[in-house]
């Protein structure tokens, strides 16, 4: 199922960014051998080898805050723009790809044949929007006004084709107990704030946040035309608080085992009365399913029951809500204009709405994602690029398989499985080797909301069609355009769009240390995803499976705890810490990626010193490589949201990982007393 997907950053709409750091729209990146240790003949993009010391703060001890000793003074005058909720490397790199994607789409809308040129002109033209009023959504509308108790369930099904979300969630993904086979998934949802807690925590400002949610509701409303907006608004919310009350926490959301449950749809109707599964399954196009995998199962037998109690009225104005919501885009611009005010200003504190192009920029490419990202990556992308990029990610690899034979907590026939697991890694560099056939999708020049909705149809039907048939394995779970990289547990493979290998990050003219700290990192990050507290429950094959020793998984633990431990005691906000298991994985995964990247780095000097550059030594490089790609700033309305549903520490807490790294205390001799000193035996060792 999609759950094993493990991104290195939340998702793309957290990167997408208006750049106010100088960064060259450079050429293709050249062939530069990844492990040379020499220095390169071509400028780097930053600084002298690749690191722009001019946003460090040297007045800052490495050991009191690494993140600011290497980025204190950029972060003191990079502003984030005012359409940006946070802002950092990579919405650097997003603001760029972005750019050259409007290019290529600006050149196809003057081809009155071109598909991709007709939905970019079509969504661009606010006027026309506005001119049609509310009239596309009223054939919407009308049906789920019309809708009954009886009729719900199968009006659920129509509308998760439109991209209307519902109470109770379901798609296609891989089995995971039978990767060679899709299944469908049944997932709690139904919540319009972003977490349970914002439901049912009594803090303040979340509390604010639920009340200005309510009034948005009937804002939201209000601009339809519908009657009663208040009243209809509280019943809403007071359904949702209920919602949020038997849902299941992020925590055990994450949970590979946990929310693996898969049944007949006789056992799944038995567990839930109160909804009509086959209907919904049968209205949203997967007719026929007889086995789904449940992820939260106490969940969607309470949820069923709230929606069994719920008065029809209540179940109609949520889905009228969440319609007006997810097509404000592309309706009035009062509606789109009220949803950004919640979602983006209150609830994210930005104060300013994207331009109109940038937004049509990621409706296209995610409408018709690979039509686009066909013309990107021959523009953009060059085979040499691709090459280097391979090199590097067989030396993480290989340093991989070396730490796993250093491992004193795994047993030697664990080992061996591990090995097998390792060597059956499928990594995926720049683009899909195949394309997604779009001819059957109709987009038609003036009709951005009819557009909208085919493009989500043809998607959820793309997706549906799977059951039955062989696993796409060369298929993605992003463009080459997404500033960002994944794991996928079930393909066993790694991920990393095109855009991602660009300078922050790699830069073949850059010191190889610091590629190393960045892209090498990021690379072995992903990679030992597969190994972390979930990644390490699928094996060689891509089976969720116990393939451990009892004795492995106590060891393995035990250490865990110790990795939650620490990260619970960062305190990012007054009153708000990290939530270590939420974030478990991912702190395992900065631990184990930046750990082997830095055996590949040595590995790469062939034994031999390499040598100082601007008075920096060489692991000194690799770490600042590290710390320059985690440069970002937030919001305190944003950063107070990604504590509570953010798997990923915030970036200043994933630089401190070095805290438990002995190469580190070597490099830039922290002291005891320093905030980040660790004695050696406190320091963080898993892989």
């Amino acid at each position: 199922m999609n759950r094993s997907l493990v991104f290195i950053l939340l998702s793309a709409t957290a990167l997408a960014g208006c750049a106010t750091t100088q960064t060259p729209d450079a050429a293709p990146i050249a062939d530069t051998p990844a492990s040379t240790p020499a220095a390169p003949a071509a400028k780097p993009a930053y600084g002298t080898f690749g690191f722009d010391t001019a946003g460090m703060d040297r007045a800052v001890q490495p050991g009191d805050s690494f993140y600011n000793y290497a980025s204190g003074t950029w972060t003191k005058t990079t502003p984030i723009p005012a359409d940006k909720s946070n802002y950092g490397a990579f919405n650097i790199l997003s603001d760029l790809s972005e750019s050259r994607t409007r290019g290529i789409l600006d050149e196809q809308a003057k081809d009155p044949s071109s598909k991709i040129g007709i939905a970019y002109a079509t969504y661009l033209d606010r006027a026309a929007i506005d001119a049609k009023g509310m009239a596309p959504i009223q054939p919407m509308m009308t049906r789920i006004k019309g809708a009954t108790k009886k009729s719900y369930s199968a009006l659920i099904g129509e509308l998760s084709r439109d991209g209307v979300g519902a109470p109770i969630a379901g798609g296609v993904g891989q089995d995971d107990k039978n990767p060679n086979a899709y299944v469908f998934g049944i997932y709690q949802s139904g919540l319009g704030l972003p977490d349970r807690d914002y439901y049912l925590s009594k803090d303040a400002k979340l509390a604010a946040a639920k009340t200005a949610y309510q009034s948005h509701i009937a804002k939201m409303f209000t601009l339809a035309g519908e009657p009663n907006a208040a009243a209809r608004a509280k019943a809403i919310v007071d359904f949702e608080t209920e919602i949020a009350r038997v849902s299941w926490t992020r925590i055990d959301s994450r949970d590979a085992t946990k929310t693996y449950n898969k049944m007949t749809v006789a056992q799944l109707q038995k567990l839930a009365p109160g909804f009509d599964f086959a209907a919904m399954f049968n209205a949203g196009g997967a007719q026929g399913v007889t086995d789904v995998v449940v992820a939260q199962p106490t969940a969607i037998a309470a949820i069923s029951k709230l929606v069994a109690a719920a008065p029809i009225g209540v179940l109609r104005d949520q889905l009228i809500f969440k319609a007006l919501g997810n097509f404000a885009d592309v309706l009035p611009k009062p509606l789109d204009d009220e949803r950004f005010a919640f979602y983006g200003t209150t609830l994210g504190g930005t104060p300013q709405q994207e331009e109109r192009w940038k937004r049509a920029v990621q409706f296209t490419s995610g409408s018709l994602d690979d039509e686009v990202s066909k013309l990107y990556v021959a523009k953009y992308f060059p085979p040499e690029t691709k090459a280097a990029a391979d090199t590097l990610v067989k030396n993480i690899i290989s340093a991989m398989d070396t730490r796993i034979d250093q491992l004193e907590w795994m047993a030697p026939e664990t080992k061996v499985k591990a090995h097998a697991k390792l060597a059956a890694f499928v990594p995926k560099i720049g683009y899909p080797d195949r394309w997604k056939d779009y001819s059957g999708l109709q987009i038609v020049a003036g009709d951005a909301f009819g557009n909208n909705v085919r493009a989500n149809r043809f998607q959820h039907d793309y997706q549906t069609s799977k059951l039955g048939k062989p696993v796409e394995r060369w298929e993605w779970g992003m463009t080459p355009m997404t500033v960002n990289a994944y794991a996928n547990f079930g393909m066993v493979e790694i991920v990393f769009p095109a855009a991602i290998l660009q300078p922050p990050f790699f830069d073949p003219a850059a010191d190889p240390a610091v590629n190393y700290g960045g892209i090498g990192a990021v690379i072995g990050h992903e990679l030992s995803h597969h190994f972390d507290d979930q990644g390490a429950k699928y094996d060689a094959s891509g089976t969720l499976s116990d393939w451990w020793t009892p004795a492995d998984v106590k060891n393995f633990n035990a250490l865990t705890g110790k990795v939650v431990a620490q990260y619970d005691a960062y305190e990012p906000l007054p009153g708000m810490h990290v939530k270590g298991a939420l974030t478990l994985g991912e702190n395992m995964a900065d631990l184990a990626g930046l750990t082997v990247a830095y055996d590949a780095y040595r590995k790469s000097l062939n034994g031999a010193e390499a040598p100082v550059i601007d008075g920096f030594t060489g692991d000194q490089r690799f770490y600042l490589g590290w710390a320059q790609v985690w440069r970002r700033s937030y919001r305190e309305a944003t950063l107070r949201q990604r504590l509570l549903t953010d798997p990923h520490s915030p970036s200043e807490q994933r630089t401190s990982i070095v805290r438990n790294m002995d190469p580190w205390y070597g490099a830039f001799q922290p002291k005891p007393g320093e905030k980040l000193y660790l004695a050696p035996a406190d320091r963080l060792k898993v892989w």
